[in-house]
């Protein structure tokens, strides 16, 4: 092999890397776009997050807010209701989970494990905040109706107790709760 074959190589090597190096940034640059894209834009992770002021609430009322889409319910429940919740035995439950994103996706549908913690970082039951969409089909259920005294689908008649857990009906699982804490007393954070 002669010494200008040996450099016609050496540069025939460069320029095939330099091609294909050129090429893969060339390429790079005009994939990013299409990644990109697939970002959440700024209006939606502005929105991935909700301050609600719940200090107007007052005992026995509820309050429902748009969150991400869906119906919030924020429910102030009463000494009555929280008791009524608190005295289903677990085996009369339709659903045995509690559905609810801030804890582990195996805790009981117990009462407790169902309401918010106060400011304080008291549970005595008082508040209840949940998405207001059927387990069944995704209806609206109508807030103290039903057999139960809690919520009511009334598209294909699922009842749903105080503590918004399915007692009777098509609905498969109890109402879910939303990632949500308090972060003031008066006002609670969704997401």
């Amino acid at each position: 092999m002669s010494h200008a074959d040996d450099q016609s190589s050496n540069r025939r090597d460069f320029l095939f890397y330099a091609t294909g190096g050129t090429a893969a940034v060339a390429g790079a640059a005009a994939v990013w776009p299409l990644i990109n894209q697939m970002n959440p834009s700024a209006d939606v992770q502005a929105a991935s997050t909700q301050r609600v002021d719940v200090s107007g609430v007052a005992e026995g009322t509820q309050l429902t807010v748009l969150f991400l889409g869906k119906p919030i319910f924020v429910r102030r429940r009463t000494q009555e209701e929280i008791d009524a919740a608190r005295g289903v035995e677990m085996s009369e439950l339709v659903d045995p989970l509690a559905r609810n994103a801030n804890l582990p996706a195996d805790a009981p549908a117990t009462d407790e494990d169902r309401t918010l913690t106060d400011f304080d970082g008291n549970n005595t039951g008082e508040w209840l905040v949940m998405q207001g969409v059927c387990t069944h089909l995704g209806c609206v259920p109508l807030g103290e109706q039903g057999d139960f005294g809690g919520w009511f689908c009334p598209c294909h008649g699922s009842h749903y107790d105080t503590a918004g857990r399915i007692r009777r009906g098509p609905a498969p699982e109890n109402l879910h709760i939303p990632v949500v804490s308090f972060v003031d007393p008066g006002v609670i954070l969704l997401g």
